[in-house]
Parts: C-alpha cells; structure tokens; sequence
C-alpha cells in the first residue's frame, strides 16, 4: 500500500509473543481498522479482555486515507445496470473515474458476473434496504461512540452536497434526488444561488445541488483510529504487530498462525478489510467473493479553510472533503486487485477536477497522494455474523466505501455477540439477516 507520510506519533503495538499456549486473552481481533478498533473498543467495555491483531500500526490501511465523508445517503450499491456498458470504457481510459486493469480482468470476472447478477431487481432491492438499515444507524452511533470517549470534537454533522455544473445534468440530479427520496434520505434540492450561499468559494458555474442535512465527515479519518486506540488501551486492550497466515477453529478454540507464533484464544474476529477471505476461509471453510476497490486520494494542505462540508461532483464523479491537515479530494476506484503497484497519477488527477470546481484557484503546495485498499463484496453487503463451531468465529468486514460511516454500528452489532441478550433488549440496532456469511454458503 502506498500512502501519505504516516503520523510520526501514530503508536507502536506491541508484538505477539511466540508461544503455543492459551493466550490471556477472550478474543483475538484480526484487524486494526476503523472497525476492528471499533468492535474492540466496544467489546471490552463488555468485560471482554481483547488483543487486536494487525500487521500495520493501527489506522494505516484503507481507514487511513478514505474520503472522510460520513455517507449515510449513500444506499445504493456500488454500481447498477449501466455497469456492463461501461466496461469496455473502464478498461480503455486509465484515468477515468472508474477502472479496471485489463491484466486484472480473468482474476476479476466471477466477481464481476456475481456483480451483475445481483443487480437483478430482487437482490438489488435486498442490498438497498441492508446498507440503508445500517446508514440509517450509523450518524447517531458515531454521536455516541466518540461523545463516550470525550472526542465528538472529530466530527463534523454539518451535512454535504452533491452539485452539478450542467444545465443537461439537471435531469440526471433531479433523477438522484427522487431516488434517494424514495428510499427515505432526507434532502433538500438547491438553485446555483443557495449552494452559493452555503459555499461561496464553489464556482459560479454550479447550477445547483442537493443538500444531505443528515451526514457529516470527520476531520482526520486516522485521529479517528487514533482516538479509538486510546481509549481501547484504557480499557485493557492490547494492541500488536503481527501477520496471521492462517488459522483453525474448532470446539477447543481457535489457533492463529502468525508471523510471531502461534496465539490460541477461545474466539476470534475477523476485520481484516480487504485482506479477510483467506482468513475467512480457513476458519469457516467459505470462500468468501471480496475483491478490492483501490481507491486513490490527494491531500492539499494549504486548503484546510476551502469548504464547511463534503461537496460531491455529479460529472467529475469525486468528492472533496474539509479536514484539519487540508483538503482531501477522493473518489476514484481502481479494479486492479492487491499485488499491482498504485498507479499515482489518478491521484494526481484529481487536483485537474478540483480546479474546476472553484472561484479561486487551489494551492497545491506539499499535496501528497495515497492508494488503499476497499474491500467489495458483489451485493455491496458487509459480512456481519458469528458462525463456525460454537461460534467462536466472529466477522465484520467487507464494507467497500462504507467502511468509516458504518465502522461504529458494525461495532455495536458485534457487541451483541458478547451479550445475547441485548439482542432482544436493543430493538433499534439493525437485523443481522442481510450480513450473514451463509449467503456465500449455498
């Protein structure tokens, strides 16, 4: 992974000891992200005593450097019908929005094909109502995480924008709008001059927008990490540098084979983000469909002050987001798999479609790039589930773009897993049924 100089406070774990005995832990969390971090945080306020497992520092994947955005619009899955009249320009335009390695094509096929069978009308409306189930919970539960932990400071709830800048787009965002509507997200439809209003530093040439009141963005997606770390630490939990190769569950426990020994611990959690599914496999025996959206960003940061809130492009198709260290411009995916080197000029990219976008011209001082790893599955649904024997083998993961916005109720689903009966107590967290790994199973 290629990516931005790293926070020179960020922590160093500690290391796994090399033994083969019982480790003095309840549950071993694969995964160091927003929400192997999350779900650990959450788990040993339950009592439970954690050790999170990760070959990076904490943060430095994929939550690291994705958009930032808290996007609870965003309820549709990742592509539609259209998907298969694009292909051929996905694989001829390397710097468009959205593309595919040619050389990644066999690898990427049946997941491809699995894409587009569910986006039949009947799994297409079963992935709208499981991501919208869980974005309808996630704003407030992000609220009561970071408030619990004294840094709601990290968020911003000033809602975002989607705008367009031609007069035959109105239609298309017009479109959008009745679509979100339909599916209960709440908006509001502006002229040129209300989005002018709101962001006098977006060019004239915007015609209008829809305004999302119930979104928001956070304003350094790896302080977010950081500050989970923190009070996870407080909590008891211990956090170390290790690569899992591999592992074995059984009604004795679970034994993980790491780069730093073998740890046997009586459950374990999977949220390794892109790199899950051999885990998964290994332990479940289910092959799991995840593939890997690369996404790209660049930081400008002599741009912190530009905007108030996250502002997405309908025809450049990339977001940009306000955050403390500058301004991140993101949105574009890459199918290329996790083997082949970032191709960093579609970071690079992306400062062309900003300078579009407004009245005066951007400073690219210092603007550094990043590529990260997604992790896609083909109905757009994370795997949120307890499963193999006893259920000792516990899952999140599998989010794509929603990794952030859904880290904190993924955290809160997981934490029935420790407590049954909260799931008959806490009524308004989401079914599980959508997330379940026997969906892979058949």
């Amino acid at each position: 992974m290629t990516q931005a100089s790293p926070d020179p406070k960020a922590s160093s774990p500690t290391r796994v000891a090399a033994d083969t005995g019982l480790d003095d832990a309840d549950i071993a969390v694969v995964g160091a992200g927003v929400v192997g971090t999350a779900c650990a945080l959450v788990l040993a306020r339950q009592g439970l005593r954690v050790r999170v497992l990760d070959s990076d520092a904490p943060g430095m994947g994929a939550s690291f450097g994705n958009a930032g955005h808290l996007a609870t619009e965003q309820v549709f899955p990742i592509a539609d019908a259209s998907l298969l009249k694009r292909i051929p320009g996905m694989l001829m335009d390397p710097q468009g929005p959205l593309r595919l390695d040619w050389r990644y094509l066999p690898k990427a096929t049946p997941w491809l094909m699995r894409l587009l069978w569910n986006l039949r009308s009947s799994p297409y409306r079963h992935s709208v109502a499981g991501i919208r189930a869980l974005n309808e919970a996630s704003l407030a539960a992000w609220q009561e995480l970071l408030s619990s932990i004294g840094r709601l400071d990290l968020l911003c709830g000033h809602g975002s924008l989607l705008v367009h800048e031609k007069a035959e787009t109105a239609d298309a965002l017009e479109a959008s709008a009745a679509r979100f509507a339909a599916q209960g997200v709440a908006l509001e439809r502006l002229s040129g001059e209300e989005v002018h209003r709101r962001v006098p530093e977006l060019s004239e040439r915007i015609r209008g927008g829809l305004f999302f009141p119930e979104t928001g963005h956070v304003i350094d997606p790896h302080r977010v990490v950081q500050a989970l770390v923190e009070a996870a630490e407080a909590a008891g939990v211990r956090f170390s540098r290790a690569v899992v190769q591999g592992g074995q569950a059984d009604a004795g426990g679970v034994r993980l084979e790491t780069s730093q020994g073998r740890l046997t611990v009586p459950r374990v959690l999977v949220a390794a983000g892109a790199h899950s599914a051999p885990l998964v496999t290994a332990l479940t025996g289910v092959r799991v469909p995840l593939d890997t959206e690369r996404g790209y960003h660049l930081m400008l940061p002599r741009e912190a002050e530009r905007l108030p809130m996250a502002v997405t492009s309908l025809e450049r198709r990339f977001i940009m987001t306000p955050m403390a260290e500058g301004l991140r411009l993101a949105g574009t995916v890459e199918f290329a798999g996790l083997e082949r080197p970032p191709r960093m000029e579609r970071a690079w990219r992306l400062r062309e479609l900003a300078q579009g976008m407004f009245s005066r011209h951007l400073d690219e001082t210092d603007a550094t790039p990043w590529m990260g790893f997604r992790p896609s599955l083909p109905d757009s649904l994370p795997v949120i589930d307890r499963t193999g024997p006893e259920d000792r083998v516990w899952l999140a993961f599998g989010h794509h773009h929603l990794g952030l916005t859904q880290a904190a109720i993924t955290a809160r689903l997981v934490g029935q897993f420790s407590s049954p009966e909260r799931e008959s107590t806490e009524t308004a967290l989401p079914s599980l049924a959508p997330y379940r790994l026997a969906r892979f199973a058949r």
